[in-house]
């Protein structure tokens, strides 16, 4: 039946679990419903076997919680799975997680109260909804003129190199996901190909023997980070169209660059094929758009996700593009208790930055209680703005987290107390936006809705 004054945590994968470690700290009630049979999010259910992390160890770790010492500098997704399942024994989570539970709907049912429905029906009343369900899921495809006639899957359905065994494999992409299935078929594909609509930066995930992402000294501002890395990628690895590569079409840092040592190293090995964009299937032919053609059984689009919430009620948070449109980290102008928490990607991994957001938004949740309007419209009332990227350099990110721990507790009182008195000159005025109804016919299908779900 749930319980109107919980919290309600939807997903356990890393975001997730910090979320909830944070509310237990605090003595905040919450219940987490996890659409899988285990906690882990995409680490559990949605990378390839051999997959490890990009970013380090140090920076990927909960700032909380460090990794155990004689994990590798690049930690393996077995050992990223044993890290989460300690995380939650050491702060007592599990006890909290409700797994094999799918929320298909959400919506807000008082200014002070929310209705959830469950796969198959039951509703449940709560407090606040905390919506810690990733990005990694929602397979963004690209569409190309004609049809192939071989097999075309979606990086997401990559689990094991026994796929590739034998094939001549292309991968249609340039980010991670999309060097790492180029390298695996470099081992065991009868041929592999990689197609690139564009410039990307391509970083070893190692430079001078030391993770590259923990060069990026945190004191130095960006354009400086941009010229050091810049420069030792002119020394160690020189111009991409040595490789066979496009130039980038940015600058570094503008877009996630994508950390990998092996693309390079197995196209001057041969094992790997550069080709651009492609033009048009045909057949089990592929043409390019500089003309060449070339013949493969399996095309895996490492394309990336889309960014959506299908099991919220239409208009609750705004999206475009890859970016929610989201005030303060993670909270919506019109309603009270909604958290979206970790849609925005960091330059590497999440450890430093998730543990101290979770800490900010348990204390929200406190102050939220002893204010009358919803903390992301004082938010928007103060002048803040959504963010227009998705993107975050960690560094500046936690220094507005603890400028925003140190301000907001007596910043957004005041804010409350200044649209009171607005209200109460103008009783016309709304406090919240009209309530969207409950699902009436029939509730959104299940293999539309993300199950198991990771952020970051």
């Amino acid at each position: 039946m749930g319980d109107s004054e919980k919290m309600l945590v939807i997903g356990a994968g890393p975001v997730g679990l910090a979320m909830a470690r944070s509310l237990k700290k605090r003595g905040i009630p919450y219940e987490q419903l996890e659409a899988d049979d285990n906690l882990g999010g995409n680490w559990y259910h949605g990378v390839y076997e051999s997959a490890h992390i990009i970013s380090s160890r140090k920076t990927t770790q909960y700032s909380d919680y460090p990794m155990p010492a004689h994990y590798p500098d690049f930690p393996s997704r077995a050992q990223m799975l044993e890290y989460f399942q300690a995380y939650a024994r050491e702060f007592d989570l599990h006890d909290h997680i409700q797994f094999n539970t799918t929320v298909v709907y959400v919506r807000p049912i008082d200014q002070e109260g929310w209705e959830v429905t469950l796969e198959g029906g039951e509703m449940r009343r709560y407090k606040g909804v905390l919506v810690c369900s990733g990005h990694h899921w929602n397979r963004r495809w690209p569409s190309y003129p004609g049809t192939f006639t071989g097999t075309r899957i979606h990086s997401k359905d990559y689990k094991s190199p026994e796929q590739l065994r034998g094939k001549r494999v292309l991968t249609i992409g340039g980010g991670n996901s999309a060097c790492d299935v180029a390298s695996e078929a470099a081992r065991v594909a009868l041929s592999s190909h990689i197609s690139l609509r564009r410039g990307y930066w391509f970083l070893p995930k190692t430079l001078f023997g030391i993770p590259s992402v923990e060069l990026l000294f945190p004191w130095l501002p960006v354009p400086l980070q941009r010229l050091m890395m810049t420069t030792l990628l002119r020394i160690v690895v020189g111009p991409y169209t040595r490789y066979g590569l496009p130039q980038p079409d940015h600058r570094l840092f503008e877009h996630h660059p994508t950390i990998n040592s092996e693309l390079l190293h197995y196209i001057k090995h041969g094992r790997i094929q550069p080709h651009p964009d492609v033009r048009r299937f045909d057949g089990d032919t592929v043409e390019f758009v500089d003309g060449s053609r070339e013949t493969f059984d399996l095309v895996v689009c490492a394309t990336g996700f889309h960014l959506s919430f299908p099991f919220l009620a239409e208009g609750l948070v705004k999206v475009e593009g890859s970016i929610a449109k989201v005030y303060g980290g993670g909270m919506v102008p019109g309603y009270k208790h909604l958290y979206i928490v970790g849609t925005s990607q960091p330059r590497y991994g999440l450890g430093p930055l998730v543990a101290p957001l979770a800490e900010l938004l348990a204390e929200l949740i406190l102050l939220q209680d002893r204010l009358t309007h919803p903390i992301g419209r004082l938010l928007e009332a103060m002048g803040q703005k959504p963010p227009t990227t998705h993107l975050v350099d960690p560094h500046q990110a936690l220094r507005q987290l603890r400028l925003a721990r140190r301000l907001l507790p007596w910043t957004l009182p005041r804010w409350d107390r200044r649209l009171s008195r607005r209200q109460a000159s103008d009783p016309q005025r709304p406090l919240l936006p009209s309530l969207p109804a409950s699902p009436t016919q029939s509730l959104p299908p299940p293999a539309a809705l993300p199950g198991d779900l990771q952020v970051f």
